[in-house]
């Protein structure tokens, strides 16, 4: 795949953070997970007020470029695994230094996926840890609330969604070990997995509702397929070596016929990722706020919101993804 620093935008000056404040303080707001923090509605979209600033400051500044590839998600649906592939896949056989050390194993091995490829919402575009002129970020906005540099430059997306009872099931626990760094008072007020899942079966969770994220992905890939990839958590463990296939082909470097997919595939296996000693001690700082890598690697088993969810929990959320989707075309 052929690399080009031009197509790394840069976020314009004169950032205006109280204008930001003041923008997000007008919308509507209603009781989120956190107790101590609210979800404010932007463009039918729930939000914790630190993605919101982001995505507004996106807005405002981001300027794509038709050369970049956007790793888009809703929240743990797949998002490290995905950016691991896709990297891996991207950067195979890329050799950046003099010294001739691959990017894929300088970069994997000691940076957890998110450091390698920036996050859109976290002001990251100028700031990956290694190829900051590689084509790809990522994001978990909804579709209709992305720069609209991003639909407009003739961008490729690649969008992956998941089971929602193990979206939900992944996202409690993340996010409850995500504030279970800071004081005591957050912890004892982040709502218990009950109150969680009847705020998720409402559409109240970040970047929520969960299904009008999927859909409006899923209706744009219908509408350009040839820019966006749609692919679900569930087949990519699947067959893994086919996606795999499809995604090198879709980033427009497929793998020749004496290339190995196996090797990338056992690289960024789930257990491969998470027995790396970065993974196991290292820490990411996002905004500031310090969350230990581990956190980003649980279990990735398809079905296991059944070991924390009751059979009554689980067909209550199909038969709500069943009602809001209807009409889509998109099933599970």
């Amino acid at each position: 795949m052929e690399f080009s620093t031009t197509s790394k935008p840069i976020p314009a000056s004169g950032i205006s953070p109280e204008s930001l404040h003041e923008e997000i303080s007008q919308l509507p707001k209603e009781k989120g997970w956190r107790g101590l923090q609210g979800l404010f509605l932007y463009k039918n979209f729930w939000f914790y007020p630190a993605f919101l600033k982001g995505a507004l400051h996106a807005r405002d500044h981001f300027q794509a470029q038709p050369t970049d590839i956007f790793l888009c998600s809703s929240m743990k649906t797949g998002t490290t695994w995905l950016k691991s592939l896709s990297f891996t896949i991207a950067t195979r056989g890329h050799r950046p230094s003099d010294d001739g050390s691959d990017m894929t194993t300088a970069s994997l091995r000691t940076a957890v996926p998110h450091d390698c490829i920036p996050f859109l919402e976290f002001h990251e575009y100028s700031t990956a840890v290694r190829g900051s002129e590689i084509p790809l970020f990522a994001s978990h906005l909804p579709y209709t609330c992305l720069p609209k540099s991003v639909i407009d430059s003739d961008c490729k997306i690649v969008y992956i969604c998941r089971d929602p009872k193990d979206a939900f099931v992944s996202m409690w626990f993340f996010l409850r070990k995500f504030v279970a760094g800071k004081n005591s008072t957050d912890v004892e007020s982040f709502a218990s997995i009950d109150e969680g899942f009847e705020l998720f079966c409402k559409g109240s969770s970040s970047h929520g509702p969960y299904w009008e994220h999927i859909v409006g992905y899923w209706e744009a890939s219908i509408r350009r397929p040839e820019k966006i990839l749609f692919l679900k958590y569930e087949d990519l463990v699947e067959d893994t070596q086919l996606w795999v296939k499809k995604l090198a082909e879709f980033f427009g470097c497929p793998f020749s016929a004496g290339e190995e997919r196996e090797g990338v595939v056992k690289e960024c296996s789930f257990e491969s990722l998470r027995d790396l000693e970065v993974t196991k001690s290292g820490k990411d700082e996002k905004r500031g706020r310090v969350i230990e890598s581990s956190a980003y690697f649980r279990k990735g088993v398809v079905g296991d919101w059944r070991n924390h969810l009751s059979d009554e929990m689980g067909k209550k959320i199909d038969v709500i993804m069943e009602e809001k989707l209807m009409g889509s075309g998109f099933t599970f």
